[in-house]
């Protein structure tokens, strides 16, 4: 009795000290002290890992979501740059972290991607980590040179038919959304559109710009100013409405393909094991956060939806795209580089 009052004590001042010194002394039971502990957290900053160099999407996003958890939480969330091998080192990293709270991982549609494409990446994106809440979404825009003498969806088809495998689409690599975007597009429509990967965005958009390539299934950070510059003209958008950024554009829908749901998707995940608790509680700060109705509008003029989301509803995102990416990349016979 005198440990649990002495414990009880301390645990109003230090938390984590306590906890820490109950469960040495045999005090407290295991869960009841992950109990403690989430109900403490968070003692210390947090560190969120981007898995790709600064100043991109993921990074922009990251940002946003480690300031708004930081004023929630009360404590610094650090962005932490690991970039490389398409994302895997950050995500190797975060996955062999200690799963308390205090490492997570910006997470993208790729990463389900490569559960199919990448046979040997050092963890199992199912087994590996624990979905907490989306965060951001962009879908894709299907942009051609003005050149092109295809006005619609339709005309595009007809014209790809009329001429099998003459077309070509780029992307900013094999594997890489926009790629599997377009191997969908072929598949729903049964045309042959031919894939030019590029080693990046920057020298796919200056092709399409300079009129090597006919298209590019391209996000709208990327394609929005051309747009509006009239440098490339929009067919459809991938998504299920119509994007306030550009509301004459069609979506994939309107334009007689449903199936064509593709785009990028941003989302917070753990490493498996982080209690409960804890996963739940940054789950409900990110979606209180992303729903101020400022952030979204200025995030919407670039063609993002930013939006929370419950780790039950992420983790069924997860297993649909699993199984919806690996179905186009068996059907394309598609491999890594």
């Amino acid at each position: 009795m005198i440990h649990i009052r002495f414990f009880a004590s301390l645990a109003q001042f230090a938390p984590a000290v306590a906890i820490a010194s109950a469960l040495a002394f045999g005090v407290l039971p295991r869960s009841v002290v992950a109990q403690s502990a989430a109900a403490a957290y968070p003692v210390k900053p947090i560190r969120l890992v981007v898995p790709f160099p600064p100043g991109g999407p993921a990074d922009t996003i990251g940002r946003l979501v480690g300031g708004e958890l930081t004023t929630a939480l009360g404590q610094p969330v650090v962005i932490d740059n690991r970039a490389g091998a398409g994302g895997a080192i950050g995500a190797d990293a975060v996955a062999k972290s200690a799963p308390d709270g205090y490492t997570f991982l910006v997470s993208n549609v790729g990463d389900t991607m490569a559960v199919t494409l990448q046979k040997n990446l050092p963890y199992d994106y199912v087994r590996h980590f624990t979905p907490v809440s989306l965060v951001a979404s962009t879908p894709f825009f299907i942009v051609v040179h003005p050149s092109l003498p295809a006005k619609s969806v339709a005309d595009l088809i007809a014209l790809a038919k009329a001429k099998p495998g003459a077309l070509t689409f780029g992307s900013a690599g094999i594997g890489v959304g926009s790629h599997l975007a377009g191997e969908l597009f072929n598949q729903l429509t049964g045309t042959s559109i031919t894939h030019i990967p590029y080693k990046g965005q920057a020298p796919a958009n200056t092709d399409l710009l300079g009129g090597q390539i006919a298209l590019m299934f391209s996000n709208p950070l990327n394609a929005l100013p051309l747009m509006q510059a009239g440098r490339l003209r929009a067919l459809a958008v991938t998504s299920r409405t119509r994007l306030a950024a550009a509301p004459d554009v069609p979506t994939s829908a309107e334009v007689g393909l449903p199936g064509l749901d593709a785009g990028t998707w941003l989302a917070l995940v753990a490493p498996a094991g982080t209690p409960p608790a804890i996963v739940n509680r940054v789950s409900a700060e990110i979606a209180r956060a992303l729903a101020v109705r400022e952030t979204r509008e200025k995030f919407a003029a670039q063609g993002v939806e930013l939006f929370g989301s419950t780790p039950a509803e992420l983790g069924r995102l997860i297993t649909a795209d699993i199984a919806k990416w690996a179905d186009v990349i068996t059907k394309g016979k598609i491999s890594a580089e």
